[in-house]
């Protein structure tokens, strides 16, 4: 499984464990990641950095990819998307723009 392919089960997972839930504690985080089988034993081993308690799915996205960081890692595993936040995407695709006096 690619390093890219890892995460995406990460996602599926998440998104399991939040199903019509706003919070969810850490352990039913794990224990549902847990379920899937495909997930390497060093990726639950970032999970199991995180402190216990409850996240919302933006707090968790965010605890995740700071284990990453913290791992090095960002480059080869990449980082999960931070829900909700579209408006820092903008960079990959900014409005072109003419320079000045430059008519069409």
């Amino acid at each position: 499984m690619t390093e890219h392919a890892v995460l995406d089960e990460l996602r599926q997972a998440i998104d399991e464990a939040f199903q019509g839930r706003e919070r969810v504690a850490m352990r039913d985080v794990y224990a549902q990641a847990s379920r899937h089988v495909s997930l390497p034993a060093d990726l639950l081993g970032h999970l199991n950095e995180l402190p216990e308690g409850a996240y919302d799915r933006q707090e968790l996205t965010e605890a995740i990819n700071a284990v990453i960081t913290r791992r090095g890692e960002q480059d080869t595993l990449g980082l999960l998307e931070v829900p909700g936040d579209d408006a820092s995407l903008d960079y990959l695709n900014p409005t072109p723009t003419r320079p000045e006096g430059e008519d069409r």
